[in-house]
C-alpha cells in the first residue's frame, strides 16, 4: 500500500524544492550537524573547516557545510528558543527521511548525530564561570513544547519529572515539565572531561529564568528550589533555551543529541565572564576533533 503524500500545507517547499525555513536540499546537509544559537557563531564553526563546501542564509538559520580532517560536518544557527528548534529538527529530519518530490516516508532511516554548543548560566554555586563546560547529561523542559507530539511520554523520564515537580510546588499554570536524556553515544565521546548535569530549558529570559526588571515574579524562589533539586546524585547545573526541544524531538525522531555549553555566567554567585570567545573557540575545536575521529 502507497503511504499517503505529506500535504503541502503540512510540509512546505520553496519554489525550488528546498525546505522551507532552512532552505535546504538532501545533498546539502551531513548527517553530523552542530548547531548553535547566534548566526555570528557558524563561521567561527566552520573557519575550522579544511574546506567549505557549501554555504546558505535565510532569516536566522545560516548553514555551512564543508570538510573537518575529512569528516563531512553541517553547521547551521537555529536563533534562540525552543520555538525556533522545533522547526530546525523536523526540518533536518525531513531532509534525510522524507522523499521532497513523493512526499513521502523513506523506509530506510537515516539517523542524524545533533550537537548543540552554546553559552549557559550556571545554577550551582562551585560550576566556575569561564573555563568551563557543562555536558548536558539530562535536559529538563520548562516550555511545553514535546506535549505538542504524540509519543512524548515514552522518551520522558517520569521519576525524575515529578520528583522536581514535587520538590518546587510547580505552579500548575505554568507548562508542564518534562525530562529527557542526552544520548549515550555522544555524551560518552563528547562529554569526556566535563561537568555533567540537568539542564533548565526555559521558554524566555528574563521571568523564566527568575529575572525580575519591572515585572514581578509569582515565585521568588524558583531559582533556589531549582539549585537544591537533587534526584539519584543528579542536579540542576544550568538554565538555557533550547536542549530540552533538541533532546525530546531527536528522541522521538530516532536521532542522537547532545548540548555542551561554555559557562559565562552563575546566577548564585553574580559572577559573569564577558570575554568568553576563547572559551567557546576552545569547545568549538574539542568538538570537532571529536566528531572527527567517530
Amino acid at each position: 500500500m502507497t503511504a499517503k503524500p505529506i500535504p503541502d500545507s503540512q510540509l512546505p517547499l520553496n519554489a525550488d524544492g528546498s525546505v522551507y525555513h532552512l532552505r535546504l536540499m538532501p545533498e546539502q546537509v551531513a548527517d553530523t550537524i552542530i548547531l548553535v544559537g547566534d548566526p555570528n557563531r557558524v563561521r567561527k564553526v566552520s573557519a575550522f573547516f579544511d574546506e567549505l563546501e557549501f554555504e546558505v542564509s535565510n532569516r536566522e538559520i545560516i548553514t555551512h557545510t564543508g570538510y573537518y580532517r575529512g569528516k563531512r560536518i553541517t553547521v547551521m544557527s537555529t536563533g534562540m528558543g525552543t520555538d525556533n528548534i522545533d522547526i530546525v529538527v523536523n526540518e533536518l529530519d525531513a531532509l534525510f527521511n522524507i522523499d521532497l518530490n513523493t512526499r513521502t516516508q523513506k523506509a530506510e532511516h537515516t539517523r542524524l548525530k545533533l550537537i548543540r554548543l552554546g553559552t549557559s548560566g550556571a545554577l550551582q554555586p562551585d560550576v566556575p564561570v569561564g573555563d568551563s563546560v557543562v555536558a548536558t547529561e539530562y535536559a529538563l523542559g520548562l516550555d511545553g513544547l514535546l506535549y505538542f507530539y504524540e509519543g512524548c511520554n515514552e522518551v520522558t523520564e517520569h521519576r525524575m519529572t515529578e520528583a522536581f515537580i514535587n520538590h518546587t510546588g510547580w505552579n500548575k499554570h505554568l507548562p508542564h515539565p518534562y525530562v529527557v536524556r542526552a544520548s549515550e553515544g555522544l555524551l560518552k565521546t563528547l562529554g569526556e572531561g566535563y561537568i555533567k548535569g540537568v539542564t533548565a530549558t526555559s521558554p524566555g529570559f528574563y521571568g523564566p529564568q527568575g529575572r525580575s526588571l519591572r515585572l514581578r515574579l509569582p515565585d521568588k524562589n524558583m531559582n533556589p528550589k531549582m539549585e537544591s533539586f537533587a534526584y539519584g546524585g543528579h542536579r540542576i547545573t544550568n538554565f538555557e533555551m533550547e536542549s530540552s526541544a533538541l533532546y525530546g524531538l531527536s528522541r522521538l525522531l530516532g536521532h542522537e543529541a547532545l548540548t555542551l555549553c561554555v559557562i559565562i555566567a552563575n546566577r548564585v554567585t553574580e559572577k559573569f565572564a564577558p570575554n568568553y570567545h576563547p572559551y567557546m573557540e576552545k569547545l568549538i575545536r574539542n568538538t570537532l576533533d571529536r566528531l572527527a575521529a567517530l
